[in-house]
């Protein structure tokens, strides 16, 4: 088992002191659970699809921002086009 120095500063301190304060655990076991969390955490994140991220993304549900449906795409292109440059 290594032994490690970590510097703190003042609002660490009073996090960890908070944290072992809540919890009855050894500054250590804090450290190690902190670690353990901050792990598994990064692990979900990997493990996430890109589904995954589009659906947390807040978008309007009906429709949203389109102009016209995807059937009359090309059609709402040339009509922004058009009022864009007054053609």
């Amino acid at each position: 088992m290594a032994t490690r120095t970590v510097r703190l500063g003042q609002e660490g301190e009073t996090t960890l002191a908070d944290l072992r304060d809540r919890t009855g655990l050894s500054i250590s076991e804090v450290i190690r659970q902190a670690l353990r969390t901050l792990a598994a955490e990064l692990d979900r994140e990997a493990a996430s699809r890109p589904y995954d991220v589009y659906r947390n993304i807040p978008l309007p549900r009906s429709g949203g921002y389109a102009l016209a449906p995807s059937s009359r795409a090309k059609q709402a292109v040339v009509l922004v086009i058009r009022r864009r440059h007054a053609l």
